[in-house]
């Protein structure tokens, strides 16, 4: 079967676009082949800094011939009717309909479509200028003379030239003939920029791979990343370093080259007085280059680094590495600037009187000095939330409360409160705002505070995502659980709660991280008691707790299912009160627990099987006593589950204000004999009204003895 071969080459394409663009080409293209009626083995995508290109294996030659009817109006139908038959039908006149007869419904027309298959170029040709026009870049341009024109081509950088090849590998493969804007596809495609600027013909995909290498372009940008990251390492190591490894600019350094050369260069020693982190994001932020450390080194940074080139220099790439090294030069030192600036006094700091003294701030010390400027200068979190002074404040307070709950130093947590934000005014953190936090925490340190207030101040922001560790330290757990509650309750007492796939102040991530801290560190809270605090900070806001509880039970289950737990278990135990995650959670393993044994599953269809006759009389108005009356037993296995109820409710009662959850569920499992004895031995629908009425209420005992723990009846099975 032929195979497709598309090039679209252009100039650079910004590295972060790439993958996404080449994945969207794919995507386009195959859905638009199937769409017309062809089929295709395999379909894989490729990228370079300067084209995206696809290898569509096993493609049909020809889409199938199709014959179909499309059934019509009765032909005493309106004209109306008919008229828009013909429309859908693509017929021109109800003449060229057939008339078809049913024995129930009389005549009626039908249209006899007959559509012949196509070529499989023709299609190409048809699709891919489509696909061009329409190409979903995030931002793209119009360039040349024709950019004047309406509706001329738009690309993310100007598209140069198209190869577009389809054909079997025992044959000569054709060119799919096209044009767009000017733009003719072609064989013809151009090698790496500077080593192999000449044309090269192509045929398919497997010539096109080892032509394209053999003029510098290794068109698989994971091969590239491989060859990076295994020449990076070696480089390092050679000079008795290790790499510093990090995935995220490894991908974008891997969209920047076409020939990747690894290189070495160097700054000087004076500058390691930075911090590594700041050291880090300078050379990426700046050179895109990789930084080293020395050989089993945990923390410290060596003055080597590692730039990655896009030719092979006639001098092995020392001047490549030199201009490097200056620009790094040039950038470390603004950051040992904002370094040693950071730890001085700041300018203002007469004017800063009145916020160190609300905060009870030392303003002998830098990290204090900054945390009172954010105060004095207003900064705005929210328009409708006021300063982060104002939210600091809050953040003190919710802390504070929280401090005992979590078994922390409320002097400590009041402290690492008022210092956690502080960072934002440091110019380390103004350059880079990745590290903040980080940052907050080495100038706590370096101040002399406490190692969990310092802590705190870098970890007060986790989890960020749920790859993200959770804070274990007290005074961090109570600084981020406040952190993240202020900022929810804000923006539900204002209303802007996420919606849809919009969430643009990451509120589904700040509940799941209350979510996590609380069951990851195995923390007992009653939200509902914190959020009534925490909207109360919010003036004129509404308090709807009963709407953020109900959001953060949605956040437990997505939390709970990514864990393995099943979906109709977490239903079965969260009530609309419940506010204690981690009691939930216990309660769900629980009953997982129980269901996993021959008594948990027996039960389970006994408790249904009692709660789905219940309901049905119910629904009847079939009487139910109010109360079950012994006397009124007939039967040896009614008396027997009546004790056996009275049993089971009051040792699960007891177990569920032990909060043991799992004796509970075990002080319901022997419930499963004396249900399956009633059942076997017992008409509930007995003649008689009161005996009748007694066997219902009896059943009803079981809905409520089970109910302590679970809603039985949503659990599946």
């Amino acid at each position: 079967m032929p195979d497709l071969l598309l090039e679209l080459r252009s100039e650079e394409i910004p590295a972060r676009m790439q993958r996404k663009a080449a994945g969207d080409l794919r995507k386009m293209l195959t859905d638009g082949l199937v769409e017309a009626g062809l089929t295709y083995e395999a379909a894989r995508e490729y990228w370079t800094p300067r084209r995206l290109a696809l290898d569509i294996r096993g493609l049909t030659a020809r889409s199938k011939d199709i014959r179909e009817e499309i059934k019509g109006p009765s032909t005493t139908a309106p004209e109306q009717a008919v008229q828009g038959f013909l429309r859908k039908a693509g017929l021109s006149s109800i003449a060229e309909a057939h008339v078809h007869s049913d024995p129930k419904k009389g005549d009626f027309y039908v249209a006899h479509i007959a559509k012949p298959g196509r070529a499989a170029e023709e299609i190409i040709a048809e699709l891919v200028p489509g696909i061009i026009r329409a190409f979903p870049w995030p931002k793209s341009m119009r360039w040349g003379p024709a950019s004047a024109k309406p509706g001329s081509l738009r690309w993310v950088r100007p598209l140069q030239s198209i190869v577009c090849t389809f054909g079997p590998e025992t044959e000569e493969p054709v060119v799919v003939d096209f044009e767009i804007d000017g733009i003719r596809a072609g064989n013809v495609t151009y090698g790496h920029r500077f080593h192999a600027p000449g044309a090269i013909t192509v045929r398919r995909f497997d010539d096109y791979v080892s032509k394209l290498e053999a003029a510098k372009v290794v068109l698989d940008a994971d091969r590239r990343k491989e060859i990076i990251l295994a020449d990076a390492r070696n480089i390092a190591f050679a000079n008795g370093l290790d790499l510093v490894e990090d995935e995220g600019l490894l991908e974008e350094v891997s969209g920047l080259v076409e020939w990747p050369v690894v290189l070495m260069g160097e700054f000087e020693q004076d500058f390691l007085t930075i911090p590594g982190e700041v050291i880090r994001l300078t050379i990426r932020a700046n050179q895109k280059c990789f930084v080293t450390r020395p050989q089993g080194a945990a923390e410290d940074l060596s003055n080597r680094f590692i730039p990655v080139a896009n030719i092979e220099a006639s001098d092995g790439g020392k001047e490549i590495a030199r201009g490097n090294g200056k620009v790094v030069r040039a950038r470390l030192s603004d950051a040992l600037y904002f370094w040693k600036t950071d730890q001085g006094d700041l300018p203002d700091l007469g004017m800063l009187q009145e916020s160190a003294a609300k905060f009870g701030l030392d303003l002998k010390k830098p990290l204090d000095q900054r945390m009172a400027r954010l105060d004095h200068l207003n900064v705005t979190f929210h328009a409708k939330l006021g300063t982060q002074g104002a939210r600091v404040e809050r953040i003190k307070q919710l802390a504070r409360g929280l401090a005992p709950v979590v078994g922390a130093d409320t002097a400590l947590v009041a402290r690492a409160a008022v210092l956690a934000k502080a960072d934002l005014q440091t110019e380390v953190v103004g350059e880079f705002p990745e590290l903040q936090g980080a940052m907050g925490r080495k100038y706590a340190l370096l101040q002399g505070e406490h190692p969990s207030v310092a802590a705190a101040a870098e970890e007060h922001y986790k989890p960020q995502g749920p790859s993200d560790r959770v804070p274990t330290d007290p005074v961090s757990v109570a600084v981020a659980l406040a952190d993240k509650l202020d900022t929810l309750t804000g923006f539900w007492a204002i209303d802007e709660k996420p919606t849809g796939s919009k969430d643009p102040f990451a509120l589904r991530r700040a509940a799941l991280g209350v979510v996590r801290i609380l069951i990851e560190n195995r923390i007992r809270l009653a939200l509902k008691s914190v959020f009534a605090k925490a909207f109360a900070n919010f003036k004129g806001g509404a308090d709807q707790s009963s709407d953020l509880l109900a959001f953060f039970h949605d956040r437990l289950k997505v939390y709970l299912r990514d864990q393995g737990a099943r979906h109709d278990l977490i239903d079965a135990v969260i009530t609309p009160q419940s506010d204690d995650l981690l009691q939930i959670v216990r309660r769900v393993e629980a009953l997982g627990s129980l269901l996993d044994t021959d008594e948990g599953r027996n039960l389970l269809a006994g408790t249904k099987r009692a709660a789905n006759i219940l309901a049905a009389e119910e629904k009847k108005k079939t009487p139910v006593a109010e109360t079950v009356e012994p006397a009124l037993f007939r039967e040896g296995a009614e008396k027997k589950l009546n004790a056996a109820v009275n049993q089971a409710e009051k040792e699960a009662g007891q177990a569920i204000q032990n909060e043991d959850f799992s004796a509970a569920m075990l002080a319901l499992s022997v419930l499963r004999e004396p249900v399956d004895s009633f059942f076997e031995g017992v008409l509930v629908n007995d003649e008689d009204q009161a005996v009748r009425a007694n066997r219902l209420a009896l059943l009803a005992r079981i809905r409520t003895a089970t109910d302590q723990v679970a809603d039985f009846s949503k659990i599946v099975g």
